[in-house]
């Protein structure tokens, strides 16, 4: 199913001497093999993505502007074709898949518009007949790094804004996803955009990480990740001075007060928790709730949880895929085992689903009676696991939701305009949804605090990161 495909490098499709198998996490058997890209392979990428600098600069605003409509036209119209190769790596239903897709044409079609709106400013010089010119250039070559979870996502908000600011990119997908990344740059391809604006390579972290961290003429790195990979990027980053931004691991609390509308609230918590079967940096892992509600909310959201049809994402009723891979399969049942061990209580799930001969499938699992001491607590779960506290005061609960080094998203449910807004100054996070959960658009700037990261992705912010500020004094 990749034969099409493999490393993308000055416009053209390359194969590799050596290959690596896909794997699905439904079955666990082969999808099928990429080629793995070599040192040389890596630095071949980056003397592409150097020769393409200037003539993307060149471009202008509006030229890359329309190519990257161009771009969203042919994705658009590959959308079916995309569907099904996220629902294939991830194993996450196929309608979750298409709405992945949907989103990440929605990242084109914005910064294609951005791309028009890249302003300077005059500012009045204090040197008689003289003034300032502020003005944006590329920052230049950028190197971006994605995850496997959100495998069309992730790297659409990371291409999008670059190539809109005029900044070629060597992306680095994650090698158990990377069918996604290569329809996504089969489709740039349509955009016109020079050979070199965008090349992929997929490898080990010796053959792909190491070079483009090491290359002077990458300046600007962007990474999705896990706390401690960010961190390792930062120090890497520093050898060179790149810029950098990440967005990184999540641990988000989710409180309910004692006016939410409970229904209301079971009805969106319970379908995104278990999205992607947890598998989500901003999904909702603390869940604090009143007391007032605290018994109906658990016996409510537990038959949700019990009642969810786990299967293979390509069926069109399944509601819950697999975990990725046989690695977070065991990390999830030894955070699960660790709570019960501590004397949390086991409403539903608690261990690998029955009736699945292969696969790595987990119960959807929610957990009572845990300490914020807990594992399951204190660390971000990234899997279908809900732990439900309970708390009777208002500045306790943010205390207690605050107790963390994450800081990426953060939900709360009441119907108190006052309390919502005492509620988001109050929570430290980069993003707060009262009522909802829908975080995540185009137009929105996303991103994180503390160890969730640096920088923002989405929103007129986005495009900031791929951007350099130049200012000239003129005298005339």
């Amino acid at each position: 199913m990749y034969e099409r495909f493999g490393l993308y490098i000055n416009g053209a499709w390359r194969g590799s001497d050596h290959m690596t198998d896909v794997l699905s996490p439904v079955t666990e058997k082969p999808l099928g093999a990429v080629p793995v890209a070599s040192a040389e392979d890596t630095i071949k990428a980056l003397d592409s993505a150097q020769a393409a600098l200037d003539l993307l600069r060149e471009m202008g605003g509006f030229a890359r502007a329309d190519a990257l409509h161009r771009i969203a036209d042919e994705m658009t119209a590959r959308s079916d074709e995309a569907a099904r190769m996220i629902t294939l790596e991830t194993g996450k239903p196929i309608a979750q898949s298409g709405r992945e897709w949907v989103l990440s044409v929605d990242q084109f079609r914005w910064y294609a518009e951005e791309a028009r709106r890249i302003y300077g400013r005059i500012v009045e010089s204090r040197v008689p007949g003289g003034r300032f010119e502020v003005t944006k250039e590329p920052v230049g070559i950028v190197g971006a790094f994605t995850a496997w979870n959100f495998p069309a996502s992730l790297p659409a908000r990371k291409l999008a804004p670059a190539l809109a600011a005029g900044c070629p990119v060597v992306l680095r997908p994650s090698s158990q996803t990377p069918g996604v990344a290569m329809i996504m740059v089969d489709c740039i391809r349509a955009g016109g955009l020079p050979d070199g604006s965008v090349n992929l390579v997929i490898g080990s972290t010796t053959d792909t990480y190491g070079p483009i961290m090491a290359d002077a003429r990458v300046r600007k790195v962007s990474l999705t990740g896990s706390t401690r990979v960010g961190q390792q990027m930062i120090r890497d980053a520093a050898d060179t001075v790149k810029k950098v931004s990440m967005e990184l691991g999540g641990n988000a609390p989710c409180i309910l007060f004692d006016d939410a509308d409970l229904h209301a609230a079971l009805d969106v918590c319970v379908p995104t928790k278990f999205a992607n079967a947890g598998q989500v940096c901003v999904t909702p892992d603390r869940f604090f709730v009143h007391e007032s509600l605290y018994e109906t909310f658990v016996a409510e959201f537990t038959a949700r949880a019990n009642a969810l049809r786990l299967g293979d994402g390509i069926e069109p009723d399944t509601e819950m895929g697999p975990l990725i891979n046989a690695a977070r399969l065991s990390e999830i049942d030894a955070i699960v085992q660790d709570a019960l061990k501590g004397g949390a209580k086991l409403k539903t799930g608690g261990q690998r689903a029955a009736g699945f001969n292969e696969g790595h499938f987990y119960e959807p699992t929610v957990l009572t009676d845990v300490r914020d001491d807990m594992r399951v607590f204190a660390e971000e779960n990234f899997g279908p696991i809900a732990a439900i506290t309970r708390f009777s005061d208002e500045d306790e609960v943010l205390r207690r939701a605050n107790a963390s080094d994450m800081g990426l998203s953060a939900y709360a449910f009441t119907r108190s305009a006052d309390r919502a807004h005492r509620v988001v100054a109050g929570l430290k996070a980069g993003m707060v949804g009262i009522n909802s959960f829908a975080l995540a658009a185009s137009e929105a700037p996303f991103g994180g605090t503390n160890h969730s990261g640096l920088g923002r992705e989405g929103g007129s912010e986005g495009i900031e990161d791929y951007l350099d500020t130049k200012l000239a004094q003129i005298v005339i």
